[in-house]
């Protein structure tokens, strides 16, 4: 069973903006999103976002200042807001989250950065 959706990607020009959201679908209750990650075309994995505990957040260097990653009051849904997006932003974004020690991934939602 899908745990975690993301959704929100798209096309935009560089300077745009996008806000990314990772949904908890699944029946797992404990699951707890851990934040956003991505992958360009011939990359590794690379996290973007996360959160660290204690109302902490860490962010990859090429995004600070530029992303933030929130959850909404009822703790449903993590969200990943992009601003002044780069080229070097393209990538498919997947969210992660953790239930007794295993790792959860959505399927990713894709975000491409051109002009």
């Amino acid at each position: 069973q899908v745990q975690l959706v993301e959704s929100g990607g798209g096309l935009v020009q560089p300077g745009g903006s996008l806000r990314l959201s990772c949904e908890h679908r699944g029946s797992i209750f404990d699951l707890y999103v851990m934040g956003w990650y991505r992958q360009a075309p011939g990359n590794q994995r690379e996290m973007v976002a996360t959160f660290t505990g204690g109302g902490r957040r860490d962010y990859v260097d090429s995004v600070k200042g530029r992303f933030t990653i929130f959850r909404d009051n009822h703790l449903k849904t993590v969200y990943l807001q992009m601003n002044s997006l780069k080229p070097e932003d393209t990538a498919v974004y997947y969210c992660c989250g953790k239930e007794n020690g295993e790792d959860y991934w959505g399927e990713g939602t894709q975000v491409g950065v051109s002009s």
